[in-house]
């Protein structure tokens, strides 16, 4: 150990890192990894749905519901306090449009609204594309009680009635409002 001289304190030494650019599979696992904390609120399914035709009729009701009141919705009874036109719209726009329309209206305390969402009858790959997810989104969506195809006038089965659930403010206004005393 006695031929070891100490470093001058002056003589710093320069490591050269060569950069490299990230290699496509970490790229991927990098936007996989964005992609699971991006949180998307809309619950809305994109998966295969039975195709129906143009010209059917939807019609959905949830338990609970009286038959006065969906005849009453059907036969265009009520008046129409909102209207959505998603016709001729793509697949994720009208996905996301009626997602956030419906969730607008509820909380407005709308409670029937009209939704256009066309016949589709010249359509591709398939007819009535957009109308028969238009009819499953509309039954998973919890503020949907019920809807139907609307009549002739307000755009015959290329448009629905739907009737949206009372607002917590509106069920509370309507207890106070009906308390027995």
């Amino acid at each position: 150990m006695g031929d070891v001289v100490p470093l001058a304190k002056d003589n710093n030494v320069a490591l050269k890192q060569a950069k490299h650019d990230p290699t496509l599979s970490q790229l991927l696992r990098r936007e996989a990894a964005e992609k699971e904390l991006e949180f998307d609120p809309n619950y809305l399914s994109t998966e295969y749905v039975d195709f129906l035709d143009p010209h059917d009729v939807l019609a959905f009701k949830k338990s609970g519901v009286q038959d006065g009141v969906y005849k009453n919705l059907r036969l265009a009874k009520y008046q129409i306090d909102a209207t959505l036109d998603l016709h001729g719209k793509p697949f994720r726009e009208a996905r996301q449009t009626l997602f956030e329309f419906i969730r607008d209206c509820h909380q407005r305390n709308i409670r029937v609204i009209l939704v256009r969402h066309g016949k589709g009858i010249n359509s591709k790959p398939f007819p009535a594309v957009l109308k028969s997810y238009a009819n499953k989104w509309l039954q998973e969506m919890p503020e949907v009680l019920a809807f139907h195809s609307a009549m002739a006038c307000h755009g015959g089965t290329g448009s629905a009635y739907v009737l949206l659930k009372k607002s917590d403010e509106k069920k509370a206004e309507n207890r106070e409002l009906h308390a027995k005393r």
